[in-house]
């Protein structure tokens, strides 16, 4: 365990010496923020503009809404679903032996 902490100090260590390198070189690197002039002014919106195009929509004749034709489900209370659940557990396959430590 001591020398695996002893890698981990050791690779940690050659990369804070990596890292330092860069900042003693005579190299000097600036970091420069961009200017953005127009970033906060109002502009107007552009025109809207159809992403239909110059075409014309078209719908099927004869559709039907689907509470019309979708099944009719329904649904079982809590209570009930416990019991018809206790049921099947009821006559569910037991374990044949029973071990008491």
């Amino acid at each position: 365990m001591k020398i695996a902490a002893l890698m981990l100090c050791m690779l940690c260590a050659t990369a804070a010496l990596g890292q330092l390198g860069a900042v003693l070189s005579n190299e000097a690197h600036g970091l420069e923020m961009a200017s953005h002039s127009e970033h906060a002014s109002q502009q107007s919106l552009a025109q809207e503009q159809s992403i239909l195009g110059t075409s014309n929509p078209t719908f099927a004749h004869g559709e039907r809404p689907l509470w019309e034709v979708a099944p009719v489900k329904e649904d079982v209370s809590l209570g009930q679903a416990a019991r018809m659940q206790r049921k099947l557990h009821a006559n569910d396959k037991k374990a044949p032996v029973i071990w008491h430590n």
